[in-house]
């Protein structure tokens, strides 16, 4: 599965979920995450996706590891294995009207 069809299952189960997908782009920082998730309930995930084979460039861990020092939730989903683990991890979390 590439990397845009990944972002767009990504985006489409989120907005599924009533949360907001955006994309992260910040013209002076390269690295910065792909998307921001945010759940309804108001958590926040940075999301740096990645095919099966993708790596993280040195300046995607640095920027990751900036959020994470600063107590962000941003992490890497790799492949669409722990994409759906993502997922659902998401979906026990969205409360259900």
């Amino acid at each position: 599965m590439l990397e845009k069809e990944l972002e767009r299952k990504l985006v489409k189960k989120v907005q599924e979920m009533g949360g907001l997908c955006w994309k992260f782009t910040s013209p002076n920082l390269l690295g910065v995450p792909d998307r921001i998730v945010i759940l309804p309930g108001g958590r926040i995930i940075f999301v740096e996706l990645k095919t099966e084979i993708g790596r993280l460039s040195r300046l995607q861990k640095y920027c990751l590891e900036q959020l994470q020092l600063r107590g962000c939730d941003a992490r890497k989903v790799k492949g669409k294995a722990e994409l759906q683990e993502f997922l659902k991890e998401l979906r026990d979390e969205v409360p259900t009207a």
